[in-house]
């Protein structure tokens, strides 16, 4: 593929066009006349030998390698904006620009809060725009990070991507204040004989699959994808779940809840902020590292962190 002898404006109409299924709208939405955005159909069905929309009644639907194209598109439209956003300086006090961020409600909750506080008082044009983690993060990594500006995600769960540490924390179990059963411990049989509720996703923390070493098989009763709903989801029961400490200190006010040690010795976590090596040198992208981190270790210094070590 000879790129040089591609016009890089395709890529802008070719996601309009998968993304409208129809020419006029899609030419309105990118600013072309309904003949140029047609003339653009045409050069992309010619390049790919393919009609990529094709009629049904009154309406166009995607052809199969259409439907294969869209998701391709528009991440190739963000890598694109991305790369042509890259900056030699950076003033973050008179700067505008929107950082996307990609995040556990957990890691927002616990860091998000902190560094978008930061952000306001230090930069006011910069915007944080905070996703959600997909599950299918561990699986297609890099097209994850070539579309968004940092991954906030704990150590041991990818690796081989440049990353900037930013905090620790511990891992706690919640119980219900009331709990029938429990005092002022768990014991590893307590893990086994007790229902739980679990965070669900697939790429769950190494102290999560720790358990696994340990012999023990939790008996899930109730899976969420938002580690915040855990404490409602324990209060009034004899449910048990684990979960990190900074956040179960967080949310004890909304629920009827404590915390009890692990019976175990639960591996820590190091919260840390991933990006794809095309940011590595970006002027914005530098200081957006440098403000996490100062963010991260300024929570470790704060009196009452936990203790990881």
């Amino acid at each position: 593929m000879n790129l040089a002898r591609l016009d890089l404006n395709l890529v802008v109409a070719l996601r309009a066009l998968l993304e409208e299924r129809n020419v006029t709208r899609a030419g309105q939405r990118v600013g072309l006349s309904q003949p140029a955005m047609s003339a653009s159909l045409a050069r992309l069905r010619r390049h790919f030998g393919d009609d990529l929309l094709a009629r049904v009644g009154g309406h166009y639907e995607l052809t199969a390698l259409g439907q294969v194209l869209l998701l391709r598109t528009s991440t190739a439209y963000e890598v694109v904006e991305r790369l042509f956003a890259s900056q030699a300086d950076f003033d973050p006090a008179s700067e505008e620009r929107e950082f996307k961020l990609v995040a556990s409600d957990y890691a927002v909750a616990v860091f998000g809060a902190e560094l978008a506080r930061v952000v306001h008082e230090e930069a006011p044009g910069i915007r944080l725009r905070f996703v959600q983690t997909p599950p299918t993060v561990v699986d297609d990594t890099a097209t994850l990070l070539s579309t968004t500006d940092g991954l906030l995600m704990p150590h041991g769960v990818i690796s081989d991507f440049p990353a900037t540490d930013l905090y620790d924390d511990t891992w706690v179990f919640l119980v219900a204040d009331d709990h029938p059963s429990v005092e002022d411990r768990l014991t590893l049989s307590d893990l086994g004989r007790l229902p739980w509720v679990t965070y669900q996703r697939t790429y769950d923390a190494p102290a999560v699959r720790q358990l696994g070493m340990l012999g023990i098989e939790p008996r899930v009763e109730v899976s969420v994808d938002s580690f915040q709903l855990l404490p409602l989801l324990v209060a009034g029961t004899r449910r048990i779940a684990l979960i990190q400490e900074r956040l179960a200190r967080l949310l004890a006010p909304l629920a009827a809840v404590r915390t009890v040690e692990p019976p175990y010795e639960a591996v820590p976590l190091r919260e840390a902020m991933w990006w794809h090596p095309v940011h590595t040198h970006d002027a914005a992208h530098i200081w957006l590292r440098d403000t996490t981190a100062r963010v991260g270790r300024r929570m470790d210094d704060e009196p009452g962190a936990p203790e990881t070590h």
